[in-house]
C-alpha cells in the first residue's frame, strides 16, 4: 500500500490592504513565487495548476526571491529569519539560514553572481543588511533611513549599486561592494513602496504612496525625470516591474489599474483596468518573459492582455484563507471539488485541470464549517454566520431564498434521503426538510458535536441514535460508547458502517446491520482526529488529525493502512473527500487543495 502526491491546487497570496506584495520571478521565466502564511508557493506561469509549496518557516513568510542562477530561493519571515533553499530537488533542502536582524523582512535582492544578498524590513536596531550568501558575513551597511525599509534592489551589472525605499519617504543610494552610503534622495512626499533597477542597470525606478514614479541613473543615482508628468497614478503605487529589454515597465496601483510605461518618453502606453471595488486594488506586479502579472487585494492573480486592457487573459483564483471543509460532486462524468474557507468563500475546482471559480452573489459572511451535497444536487453548507445555505450546483450562485437562519451557531450538517438534513447547532439538533426547519431538539443534556444521517453524536464520548419519524427526531434510547469526546462521524456510502472519530485519537467503526455492534477500533494518530471520509468502495476510509497525519484505513483489517505524514506540512488537515476509490483529496489551513493517488 502506497501513495503519491498527484496535484497541488495552491493557495492565493495572502494580501493586506495598503501593503505591497512582492512577487518573485524565476530567471528562466518559467515560474513565479509568492507567499501565504508559513508557505512559499512556486507556480508554473504557463500552467498555474502545476504548483509546489515550501513550508519550512516556523513563522509567517513575507517575501521569496530566486537567485539569478535559478538554483536557490531565499525567503524571509516576520521574525527576521532568512532561509536559502534548493530549487532543483523536490525536498528543497536548506542550504543556509541567517538572522540578519530581529523583525519582519519585507524585501530581498541578490547580486547577479548569486553571491551576495541584501535584505530590508522592520528590524529593531537596523532596517537592512547585506551579506555573503554562503557565510553570512557582512559586505556593507544599509544606513540613512529613520523608518521601516520597504524595498531593496541591487544593480545586475557591475559596478554594483544598491538602492532602498522607506516609510520615511526617502530612497538611499549605495555604492559597493562593500556597500557604502552615497546619498539620500527625498523626491517622494509619502512612503516609498518599491525600488527596482532595470535589467541592463542603466536606470532605476522608485514608486510611492504619492502616486509618483521617478527615474534615476543606475550608476550615479542622478534624477532623470518622472513618469506620467505630474502623477503616474491617481492612487498610491505599490509595485513596479521592468520589461526584460529595459525599455518599458509596469506599475500597480491602489487606483485599481496597472499601467504599462514607455520609459524613454515617460508616457503610459496602456492602462489596464482591473475593476471598481476595493478588492480590485493592485498591490503587486511581475513582468516575466512575455507575461504581465498583477495581484489584486482579493489575492487574485491577473494575466494582463495588452490587446484588451479591460479584461485579463486569465485570472487565477482560489483561497487565501484557511480551508475548513471540502466535498466532491460528479456531473456528466466530470468531478468537481467544492471547498469552503474561513472567510466564507466557496470555490469549485475542476478535479482534472484545477481550473476554479467561486460562487457568485452574496453568500456566507463567516467561516464555512461543513458542506455536503444532497440528492437534488444542492450544496448544503453551514457557517458561523448562523445560517444553512442550499446552493443549486447547476447554477452555482447564491440566492436569498436558499438560506435558513438558525437560532444557534451550526457546527455540522448531514443530509439523508428525501431532502432531509440534520444540523448540529450549539446545544441543539435541528431537522430540516426542503429548506425548512421541521423540528428542533434542545435541552439535550449533552453538547452535540457531529451528526450523520441515518442518526446524531455528542461531545461526551457517546453516540446517540435518533430516528427520523415523519417530521420529528425521535430518541431511539440507544447510546454507543466510544473512547473520548466525538469529533466527527460518517456512515459508509452503502450505510453498512458508522465510523466515529474522537479526541482520544481513536476511530471506532460500528456495524449497522448488527444493531450497531462495535466492529473494530483503529489506532495510529498522535493527536485529536478531526475529520473523516469514506471511500466510495465502502471498504476504506480516511482520517485526518491535529498531528498533521492522514491515514487511509481498511475496514476489515485495522493493520492494513496507508500513512501520509505531513500531508500539509506544519498545518493540520481540515477536510477529506474521495474523488474515486484511488484518489483522496485533502484540504488544510494552508489554503491548498491536494490530490493523492493511493495504491490500495
Amino acid at each position: 500500500m502506497s501513495y503519491e502526491l498527484k496535484s497541488v491546487f495552491a493557495s492565493l497570496p495572502l494580501m493586506e490592504r495598503g501593503v505591497a506584495k512582492v512577487l518573485g520571478g524565476d530567471p528562466k521565466g518559467n515560474n513565479f513565487l509568492y507567499t501565504n502564511g508559513k508557505s512559499v508557493i512556486i507556480r508554473n506561469i504557463e500552467n498555474p495548476a502545476i504548483a509546489d509549496v515550501y513550508t519550512e518557516h516556523p513563522h509567517q513568510v513575507i517575501v521569496a526571491k530566486y537567485a539569478p542562477s535559478g538554483f536557490y530561493i531565499a525567503s524571509g519571515d516576520v521574525s527576521g529569519k532568512i532561509r536559502i533553499w534548493d530549487t532543483t530537488q523536490k525536498e528543497h533542502l536548506l542550504k543556509y539560514e541567517y538572522q540578519p536582524f530581529g523583525g519582519k523582512i519585507k524585501d530581498i535582492a541578490w547580486t547577479e553572481d548569486s553571491k551576495r544578498i541584501a535584505v530590508v524590513g522592520e528590524g529593531r536596531e537596523k532596517f537592512g543588511a547585506v551579506f555573503l550568501w554562503d557565510s553570512g558575513s557582512s559586505v556593507g551597511e544599509i544606513v540613512g533611513h529613520s523608518k521601516i525599509i520597504n524595498s531593496v534592489d541591487l544593480k545586475q551589472t557591475r559596478p554594483y549599486r544598491l538602492v532602498t525605499g522607506s516609510d520615511d519617504a526617502c530612497t538611499t543610494f549605495l555604492e559597493g561592494p562593500p556597500f557604502k552610503f552615497k546619498c539620500t534622495i527625498s523626491d517622494h512626499s509619502r512612503f516609498v513602496n518599491c525600488v527596482r533597477f532595470s535589467p541592463d542597470g542603466n536606470r532605476y525606478a522608485s514608486a510611492g504612496a504619492d502616486g509618483q514614479i521617478f527615474m534615476y541613473d543606475g550608476k550615479t543615482g542622478d534624477k532623470l525625470g518622472s513618469l506620467g508628468g505630474e502623477k503616474a497614478h491617481e492612487g498610491g503605487i505599490y509595485a513596479v516591474s521592468w520589461s526584460p529589454d529595459s525599455t518599458q515597465l509596469i506599475s500597480a496601483s491602489g487606483d485599481k489599474t496597472v499601467k504599462l510605461w514607455d520609459v524613454g518618453s515617460g508616457t503610459a502606453v496602456t492602462t489596464f483596468n482591473l475593476g471598481s471595488g476595493v478588492l480590485d486594488q493592485q498591490l503587486g506586479c511581475l513582468w516575466q518573459k512575455n507575461h504581465l502579472l498583477s495581484v489584486s487585494l482579493s489575492g487574485y492573480i491577473n494575466y494582463l492582455d495588452r490587446n484588451n486592457p479591460d479584461r485579463p487573459l486569465r485570472t487565477i483564483k482560489g483561497h487565501s484563507k484557511s480551508i475548513q471543509c471540502v466535498t466532491v460532486h460528479k456531473t456528466d462524468g466530470r468531478s468537481t471539488i467544492y471547498s469552503g474557507s474561513q472567510d466564507g468563500h466557496i470555490n469549485y475546482w475542476d478535479a482534472e485541470s484545477g481550473e476554479n471559480e467561486e460562487f457568485v452573489g452574496k453568500g456566507h459572511s463567516n467561516l464555512v464549517s461543513r458542506m455536503t451535497v444532497d440528492e437534488s444536487s444542492r450544496l448544503v453548507t453551514c457557517s458561523m454566520d448562523d445560517t444553512v445555505r442550499y446552493t443549486d450546483l447547476s447554477k452555482r450562485e447564491y440566492s436569498a431564498s436558499d438560506v435558513v437562519k438558525m437560532d444557534m451557531q451550526p457546527k455540522c450538517i448531514s443530509v439523508g434521503p428525501g431532502g432531509v438534513a440534520v444540523t448540529v447547532c450549539i446545544g441543539q439538533l435541528v431537522l430540516l426538510k426542503d429548506k425548512k426547519k421541521l423540528f428542533t431538539l434542545d435541552s439535550l443534556g449533552y453538547e452535540p458535536e457531529s451528526a450523520a444521517v441515518h442518526p446524531g453524536g455528542g461531545a461526551d464520548g457517546k453516540v446517540r441514535l435518533y430516528s427520523v419519524q415523519g417530521n420529528t427526531l425521535k430518541d431511539d434510547g440507544k447510546v454507543l460508547e466510544v473512547q473520548g469526546p466525538v469529533t466527527d462521524m460518517s456512515y459508509s456510502q452503502d450505510g453498512a458502517f458508522l465510523a466515529v472519530t474522537d479526541e482520544k485519537k481513536v476511530i471506532t467503526v460500528f456495524s449497522v446491520a448488527d444493531g450497531y455492534t462495535e466492529k473494530s477500533q483503529f489506532y495510529g494518530h498522535h493527536a485529536k482526529v478531526v475529520c473523516l471520509s469514506w471511500s466510495p468502495d465502502n471498504e476504506h476510509f480516511a482520517t485526518g488529525g491535529m498531528d498533521m497525519m492522514v491515514y487511509v484505513w481498511t475496514v476489515n483489517d485495522s493493520d492494513k493502512r496507508i500513512k501520509i505524514p505531513d500531508a500539509h506540512r506544519l498545518h493540520h488537515v481540515s477536510g477529506l473527500a474521495w474523488l474515486n476509490p484511488n484518489t483522496l483529496i485533502t484540504t488544510s489551513h494552508d489554503a491548498c487543495v491536494k490530490q493523492w493517488t493511493l495504491r490500495i
